[in-house]
């Protein structure tokens, strides 16, 4: 298995192409880690995450050096469909820092932006809602700090 990249470098080789094949191999080395939907589906949930990543890198200070990204496809159980979300993570320990769903079903028939994070062991969502309101929600918090 080859060594992780950092997400500076993922990032420079979305820009370069590098992960736009739709095969299996090109797919994993995205980061795609899970997933429940045809292989064929990878390659463009790919763009739609890796674009998804960098808005939230826009707005939460994430060190790229020393974090990664990978993808994961869900099939929650007993209620809405198949969902996507990108998970980054500490580079030297694996740990999971943040799971952002960007379009994750609410139960209800619609669906929300949806943050968790190491910060609350993961417990509930640290904020769900539309983009704009996660995005101000993190914005704010940085101001406060």
């Amino acid at each position: 298995m080859s060594k992780q990249k950092n997400l500076k470098v993922q990032l420079k080789e979305f820009e370069a192409g590098k992960y736009e094949a739709p095969d299996f191999k090109t797919q994993c080395a995205a980061g795609w880690y899970d997933w429940f939907c045809k292989d064929k589906s990878l390659a463009n949930k790919t763009k739609t995450l890796f674009s998804a990543l960098k808005s939230f890198l826009k707005v939460v200070p994430v060190d790229l050096t020393t974090r990664y990204v990978f993808f994961k496809n869900n099939c929650p159980a007993g209620w809405g469909g198949l969902y996507d979300d990108f998970r980054i993570c500490d580079l030297k320990s694996g740990d999971v820092i943040w799971t952002v769903s960007p379009r994750k079903p609410d139960g209800e028939g619609g669906f929300v932006y949806s943050v968790w994070g190491a910060e609350n062991d993961f417990n509930e969502a640290i904020i769900e809602g539309t983009r704009s309101q996660v995005f101000d929600f993190f914005r704010n918090r940085k101001n406060q700090e």
